[in-house]
């Protein structure tokens, strides 16, 4: 009795497993037919590449979602939330605004400060932003400070506002947009059914799946050198990137010579100064875009040692250092659980 419900059982086993597997060679043979689609283009002041394997072309809704996010947060567009913000004119914070401010008071309260989305007029000041302005003097810079710090800003949740403790004071997202805005695609991407994409903005990037050579997604994380026309290509190491999002921050290639003294694009809000120390290159790994961007620019902040420590306290970040050493030589120092992610 028991032997012929077992076969009985069988009979019907068989026929299943054998439509399973068709149906699994079937799909993967759909998968591998299907083409990738490329698009490129321009958005917050730099070049975008997105890649993603689809039938369809998704062109205008990826544009659409771009320009979204660029009208929320871009400097270069005088239409934007923030510039309206920026320059007291009325206007309505969205659910989106209100969303990335949140992300940025989260990681200036984990980084003390070392990432703040006020930084805007000393970046001004010292001619790295939106409005190129001369070199401020000690005094000068100590009243910009008046008009910096989150802290400074009243956030009413419930009402969905933001409120200036000084009208002189501006917010610039820079430092995480970017990085926004490759999460908003993915997310787009996700929604559209896509299963293998890479999405980058301005050397922020989120991947998914593999690429169009059937492997993991490799993104280059560039060797630092003086190049301020971003010309240079060597790569320092290359990392396989899959279903997670990566930000790099350095540097290297935004700076500028005055009084035989070199100034480099990254500001500690907490002081109203370039930075001066040895990380020369901070890249960050994390499941979104925003928060590896964020973290990327509070790492040139911090520098390698207190950066380390803030990796301490999140393990779900990855990052990979490369700073000077003590005889003023090349290093580098990256996360242990980053190590089977570095591409022989």
């Amino acid at each position: 009795m028991e032997e012929r419900k077992s076969k009985k059982n069988l009979v019907w086993q068989v026929p299943f497993l054998v439509l399973l597997i068709v149906g699994t060679i079937l799909i993967i043979r759909q998968q591998h037919n299907m083409p990738y689609q490329h698009h490129s283009g321009m958005v917050f002041g730099t070049f975008y590449n997105i890649t993603y394997q689809s039938d369809q072309d998704l062109q205008q809704p990826i544009e659409e979602v771009l320009s979204q996010v660029d009208g929320e947060f871009s400097m270069f567009n005088e239409a934007s939330a923030v510039s309206k913000f920026n320059r007291n004119e009325p206007v309505t914070l969205s659910p989106v605004f209100l969303r990335v401010f949140r992300a940025s008071q989260t990681v200036s309260t984990e980084t003390d400060g070392a990432f703040d989305v006020t930084v805007a007029p000393l970046v001004n000041a010292w001619g790295f932003g939106f409005k190129q302005q001369q070199m401020p003097t000690a005094r000068q810079v100590d009243s910009l400070l008046t008009f910096v710090g989150m802290g400074k800003l009243r956030f009413d949740e419930a009402a969905g506002t933001i409120a200036k403790a000084s009208p002189q004071m501006m917010l610039d997202f820079s430092a995480i947009a970017k990085g926004f805005g490759a999460d908003q695609v993915a997310q787009l991407l996700r929604q559209r059914g896509v299963e293998n994409f890479m999405v980058e903005i301005g050397g922020e990037v989120v991947t998914r799946g593999i690429s169009p050579h059937r492997v993991p997604w490799r993104i280059g994380v560039t060797k630092p050198t003086e190049d301020t026309l971003q010309q240079a290509g060597e790569l320092q190491t290359v990392l396989n990137v899959t279903d997670r999002a990566m930000a790099t921050s350095g540097n290297y290639r935004n700076f500028y010579y005055k009084g035989g003294r070199k100034y480099a694009h990254t500001i500690d809000p907490r002081t109203g100064f370039p930075v001066q120390h040895s990380l020369l290159s901070a890249t960050v790994l994390a499941q979104d875009c925003a928060t590896a961007d964020a973290y990327a620019t509070s790492f040139m902040v911090l520098g390698v040692d207190r950066a380390k420590a803030v990796l301490e306290r999140h393990p779900e970040l990855m990052a990979y250092f490369i700073y000077t050493d003590d005889q003023g030589q090349l290093a580098t120092w990256y996360s242990p659980s980053l190590r089977d992610k570095i591409a022989d």
